[in-house]
């Protein structure tokens, strides 16, 4: 049930590649990795957005007998669009997380927008980390634009082939 930060760490490394990460990125995982964190077992293979079972108490309306009894999160398997991974990812999402994404604006700023200790899973760190990598990879590419006189002459081009 309960796993340590320490092993996350291990994980999200040995998956994305140490040698791949941004400078800077392992510092402010490890700085707000906890050192010991309960996580629901299930949690840990999805975005929970930091839901988890919550405790209370299951009063009867006659004698005001309390029995114990557990909320657990509403969690759903989707498939997320990523724009930067140009296809699906799918994982087991709760329904803030799906709102916590949608403020966000998709699945790939979500993951940029929140800070490693409010991931507090291993797939959500995992794919923050992968993100971010591929996120960085895409900033060094160089963009080229054309001027206004080149586009039309491809737009007449493209007229032609489809005349053709």
């Amino acid at each position: 049930m309960a796993f340590r930060g320490k092993e996350i760490m291990k994980k999200v490394l040995k998956k994305v590649g140490e040698h791949n990460l941004a400078r800077g990125v392992k510092e402010s995982m490890e700085k707000c990795m906890p050192k010991s964190k309960v996580v629901m077992g299930i949690a840990k293979r999805g975005i929970y957005a930091g839901r988890h079972i919550q405790f209370g108490n299951r009063v009867s309306e006659d004698g005001g007998n309390k029995t114990r009894r557990t909320w657990k999160p509403n969690g759903q398997e989707k498939r997320l669009f990523s724009y930067i991974m140009d296809g699906h990812i799918r994982v087991k999402v709760t329904a803030h997380a799906l709102r916590c994404i949608d403020k966000a604006g998709g699945v790939d700023e979500y993951f940029l927008k929140t800070p490693y200790h409010k991931l507090d899973t291993e797939l959500g760190l995992f794919w923050k980390a992968k993100i971010e990598k591929l996120y960085e990879e895409l900033g060094k590419m160089e963009v080229v634009f054309f001027s206004p006189a080149d586009e039309q002459k491809f737009e007449h081009g493209f007229k032609e082939l489809e005349l053709s």
